[in-house]
């Protein structure tokens, strides 16, 4: 950009944040990232009302969403390099603990995972929650533990407690018909989900082996992929691709606690665990938005583990300067 008397100038970079849920209070804790930890932002003026067990930043970074565990079970706030003033609850609240929460691809609905029916409650979303959407016709069958949305905002697709442990919808402002059941269901109760960077392919993270379940993704699921040669070592409570879908990797609640594979339509062989594993069993696990960075939240002191990423896990980062202080449930970084 050029400046006054013919100058040029490069305009600074914007600063971004990654974001936890914890058990205790402020149960939402942010702070700067740049390849590493930066300074804590200030705590919310309002703190969510129970455990927060999920956090998630909309697509343009503005906002920013929390599900916990008692009423109203979502808490959102405008998001400017802290939080803002809380959002008014929605209108008709989720109907239980809230589990997980999720901004659709063009910011314009949120999707809240919960433990009691329907399971999963929808809302449009312009700086703030509209009308909850109707239920789905066909309602995931128990708790709903993880919700997401497909990259081009067409289908959402819930992971929730009992068989088939997935359900998936169309979605356009709100629920489809509930699409086919995977032809081999995840084993168990099925947890956080995610989409592959182009759509192709669907992941989740569930409580039998093989503890982690892929299928090809086209408007409904595909044949189940092979599972990993290395399976997680205990249940898979999440699963993140690289943004250049190149890699997938899963938190587990067994003593290695993260498993990460190249991705190419099916898992390769497994990496190397990090040279330092996370103090406790890992709860979620997600990329930088650049793939340079891979973070997991866990349940033991310093409660997140942070790693340099290239094709493998680098040196950990250190840790924050003021620490999260309970139990990390979710992690999220601002896009």
């Amino acid at each position: 950009m050029r400046g006054k008397a013919g100058f040029w100038y490069v305009a600074p970079p914007q600063v971004k944040y990654i974001a936890f849920a914890s058990d205790s209070s402020p149960r939402v804790h942010a702070y700067v990232w740049n390849s590493g930890f930066g300074a804590k932002a200030s705590n919310p003026g309002t703190i969510p009302t129970g455990t927060s067990d999920s956090v998630s930043f909309s697509p343009d970074g503005a906002h920013i969403a929390v599900a916990h565990t008692s009423t109203p079970f979502v808490s959102a706030y405008p998001w400017s390099a802290g939080f803002g003033t809380k959002y008014s609850n929605p209108g008709t609240l989720p109907g239980g603990n809230g589990n997980f929460v999720t901004f659709s691809p063009d910011g314009a609905h949120i999707a809240i995972a919960h433990d009691s029916t329907p399971f999963v409650a929808a809302y449009p979303w312009s700086a703030g929650f509209g009308t909850k959407y109707s239920n789905p016709g066909t309602l995931p069958t128990s708790t709903g533990n993880g919700a997401a949305f497909s990259p081009d905002g067409a289908d959402i697709a819930v992971g929730h407690n009992t068989s088939p442990g997935i359900s998936a919808y169309p979605w356009s402002a709100g629920f489809g018909t509930k699409y086919a059941n995977p032809g081999t269901i995840p084993g168990g109760n099925a947890n956080r989900l995610m989409f592959s960077p182009d759509g192709t392919t669907v992941a989740v993270g569930h409580s039998t082996s093989p503890r982690v379940s892929a299928y090809p993704w086209s408007a409904g699921f595909g044949t189940k992929y092979s599972n990993p040669g290395t399976l997680p070592d205990a249940t898979g409570t999440g699963v993140a691709f690289s943004p250049d879908g190149a890699d997938i990797a899963v938190s587990a609640l067994g003593t290695t606690r993260v498993f990460a594979y190249p991705w190419s339509s099916g898992f390769g062989t497994k990496y190397s665990n990090p040279a330092t594993l996370p103090a406790g069993v890992a709860n979620n696990i997600s990329f930088s938005p650049d793939g340079a960075d891979i973070v997991l939240a866990h349940d033991t002191s310093t409660y997140t583990s942070a790693y340099a990423w290239s094709s493998g896990f680098g040196t950990k980062y250190s840790d924050p300067g003021t620490l999260i202080g309970s139990n990390a449930n979710g992690v999220a970084f601002q896009p």
